[in-house]
């Protein structure tokens, strides 16, 4: 199905700077050059690298803790840290790579990827831990983000599907296989290696970026374009994104909820946020985010779909685990092994859609077959309880990991598809920007629904009554005590309220998944055979600038 173009929209699209009717009827076949594609290999085991490195770290945080002798607070942000600098700083590189080129952009975030990963590496004490996180989070977020752009740059719009499939998959794979690594580190060798095993990597991609010519460097005067940064802008959106997202972290973790150290930071960034929006708006003269991204329907949809898909794949990663270890009594490797179903399902999914895209030049479809098969995925987790046997939760895994995985690569280029050339790489680094915001707000309601569930759970039993508060506020923690337990009525219990309150979150992600569903369907179905070319792709950074400046007027 799909939905009928308006009049209004056509308009619309013509007042954005789309070419509607510009269609290529006789391009030769897309064959990526040998350099291009050596580049595009190397930011995809860079993205790889990233992925793993801010999932890996979490299964090794009691190992770290006892070694460095840290606070449960300190625990908490080590992995914390690396995924809110990740979202913050995406579209600050993506707005100075506009402005300086990709090529230094990418040097720049790999240098704060290595620094960060040396100071994690060699940390003596949590202090020292928390800055080298930070840095590979800033270092991180350019290059994920990076990674997509140069993708729009180098690759035609028709043949972007099955790149973005690819790049998707390996997000989802460094993501969900992270967990599995970080335990092997810690409990085989030492958990140092989760960040020494990037230095061969780094190594390769800094090589074959600082090598490349057809990444450039713009040539445009630096004191020209360094008047041209939106340093308002950038001044309120990190510190209001940062002072948003930190308390819906730790809220019903280290602080309640209603506490004021939750909701004085929140407030705050609220409110820095809104006077960001309003200054991008009415008063910047090159805005870092520039509000002509949010006019378009598709866009909007878009982003809202990449916050719902990194919500879901966050509450996955956060309490699938916390099942298996609870109620099925697994260990962390085995608890990461058992996210399996899910890794590889999207992985190959979002490939193989990617590639369907690019022959038939539609995304329309596999936008709203994801989110439908996302939506039943989700609700059959909800099956999932104490005495689930091991095929059938494999099976009830897969169904969701299909659904996201095919949500991925389309969503990205209904995002690219509806974006002018000029703003195409923002809207870019917007998109994964949003991802991680959803990954933060997916663990936070989450997190508030699962502990008053628990808590509910608990007070139903007369022998756990009296530990209600207590396994409902730090359920992860309790999780040992459970194993430890002899298998007798309480433990039967204990399992089964975890079990119940779990149901309720995956109800949650059914349920948005859902509302996403039926807004997805009045998703613009764009001609990906369209001319949209940035403004430093394969070819003559000058001849594009001279096309966009004539379509744009």
């Amino acid at each position: 199905m799909e939905t009928p173009t308006s009049e209004f929209e056509h308009e619309s699209d013509k007042k954005q700077g789309f070419v509607v009717e510009q269609v290529i009827e006789s391009q030769p076949k897309f064959s990526i050059s040998k350099q291009d594609g050596l580049i595009l290999l190397a930011m995809a085991s860079l993205s790889l690298m990233a992925a793993l490195d801010g999932t890996s770290i979490s299964v090794a945080l009691p190992t770290m803790s006892h070694e460095l002798g840290g606070t449960t607070i300190e625990a908490f942000w080590t992995g914390t840290s690396f995924t809110l600098c990740s979202a913050v700083f995406q579209p600050v590189f993506s707005s100075l790579s506009d402005l300086f080129g990709r090529k230094p952009l990418v040097l720049v975030a790999i240098a704060w990827f290595t620094i960060g990963a040396i100071v994690a590496g060699v940390a003596n004490n949590f202090t020292h831990m928390l800055i080298g996180r930070s840095l590979q989070g800033v270092g991180g977020g350019g290059i994920i983000t990076l990674t997509g752009i140069l993708i729009a740059d180098i690759v035609p719009l028709s043949e972007r599907a099955k790149y973005f499939g690819m790049l998707s998959a390996i997000w989802s794979l460094g993501t969900v296989v992270g967990p599995v690594i970080g335990g092997c580190f810690a409990e085989k060798v030492t958990w140092r290696w989760i960040f020494y095993i990037n230095f061969p990597f780094i190594g390769i991609g800094a090589i074959l970026v600082a090598w490349s010519s057809s990444l450039r460097i713009r040539k445009a005067s630096f004191t020209a374009q360094v008047r041209k940064i939106d340093f308002i802008g950038i001044a309120l959106f990190v510190p209001s994104s940062a002072s948003f997202l930190i308390p819906l972290t730790w809220g019903g973790v280290l602080y309640p909820w209603d506490s004021w150290h939750t909701l004085v930071p929140l407030i705050i960034g609220s409110v820095g946020l809104g006077v960001f929006a309003i200054y991008e708006w009415r008063f910047a003269q090159q805005p870092m985010i520039p509000p002509a991204i949010f006019r378009n329907r598709t866009a909007l949809i878009s982003f809202a779909g990449y916050a719902v898909v990194g919500l879901l794949v966050w509450c996955c990663l956060y309490f699938l685990p916390l099942y298996y270890e609870a109620v099925k009594g697994f260990k962390p490797i085995m608890s990461g092994i058992a996210l399996f179903p899910e890794t590889f399902t999207v992985a190959p999914s979002g490939v193989i859609v990617g590639l369907i895209i690019s022959r038939t030049g539609q995304y329309y479809w596999a936008v709203c077959i994801g989110w439908f098969l996302s939506t039943i995925g989700t609700g059959l987790l909800c099956l999932l309880d104490v005495n689930t046997g091991t095929i059938t939760w494999i099976f009830l895994n897969l169904v969701p990991g299909v659904g996201i995985g095919m949500i991925l690569p389309s969503v990205a280029l209904a995002v690219q598809a509806s974006a002018t050339a000029e703003n195409l790489a923002i809207a870019v680094a917007t998109s994964t920007s949003f991802r991680g915001f959803g990954q933060s707000i997916g663990v936070a309601i989450g997190g508030v629904i699962f502990q008053n569930r628990m808590k509910s759970n608990l007070l139903q039993y007369s022998t756990l009554r009296p530990l209600a508060d207590k396994y409902s506020g730090n359920a992860a923690g309790a999780v040992n005590m459970i194993r430890e337990m002899h298998d007798d009525l309480v433990k039967g219990d204990l399992k089964q309220a975890y079990a119940d309150s779990l149901k309720i979150v995956w109800a949650f992600c059914c349920g948005i998944s859902g509302l996403m569903f039926f807004i997805s369907l009045f998703t613009k179905s764009y001609d990906l055979n369209r001319t949209l070319v940035t403004k430093q792709g394969p070819e003559k950074a000058e001849v594009h600038e001279q096309e966009s400046e004539a379509v744009h007027g």
